[in-house]
């Protein structure tokens, strides 16, 4: 064969990418694996989504670190994305159901019958005051903590389509901290963002 003729092919093959498509892709990734991540948080605030929301998650992140560090060859950047989508998926999940529950959750009396500490986590029984007297077991997870007592009258926050568990309300130490979570999730979604999106459009051709 000539060589003069498996030449152009040749370069046509390894080529790189135009930068307008290597632009898009790169964005395209940047907004996808965040808003994965920001939905694995979030799903893992329903009762017994957190099977979903594990797969999910690990499988975004898995594919994240593969795309930026193994396809792209930017390895600082790939751990990044990793480290800071992990955090991302602890931060917002707790912070958007805080948000959803104080901004659209129906308030209702109720009263804290028991608390018991299970596995070295305490668990709350809370039963409405008014209507058929419905009985509550919430966990930390819907903030039954150390400022929750027994007997205590308090304001329960029910999730108005009934998808969610209710929500007992803040402590006084408590006050700000569902804005705090919120903007530290802010800063991961856009750092774990431009990490993919600086990967990709800095990305390294095979060797």
């Amino acid at each position: 064969m000539d060589i003069r003729e498996s030449t152009p092919a040749a370069v046509e093959q390894t080529a790189p990418p135009p930068p307008a498509r290597t632009g898009w892709n790169s964005l395209k990734w940047a907004v996808l694996v965040p808003v994965l991540l920001t939905l694995a948080g979030a799903v893992a605030q329903f009762p017994y989504g957190i099977v979903v929301a594990v797969v999910l998650g690990l499988g975004t992140v898995a594919v994240a670190a593969v795309l930026l560090g193994g396809i792209w060859h930017r390895a600082g950047a790939a751990v990044l994305a990793s480290v800071c989508g992990f955090a991302l998926m602890l931060f917002v999940g707790p912070g958007l159901y805080e948000l959803y529950m104080k901004t659209l959750g129906e308030p209702v009396p109720a009263m804290v019958a028991r608390i018991e500490e299970k596995e070295d986590l305490l668990e709350c029984r809370v039963v409405e005051i008014e209507g058929n007297h419905t009985v509550h077991e919430v966990s930390q997870q819907q903030n039954c903590f150390g400022h929750i007592r027994a007997l205590q009258p308090i304001e329960l926050r029910k999730d108005p389509l009934g998808l969610l568990d209710p929500r007992l309300p803040d402590g006084p130490d408590q006050e700000g901290t569902t804005r705090l979570t919120l903007t530290i999730s802010a800063g991961l979604f856009l750092v774990t963002g431009g990490s993919v999106l600086y990967a990709g459009r800095r990305r390294r051709p095979a060797r």
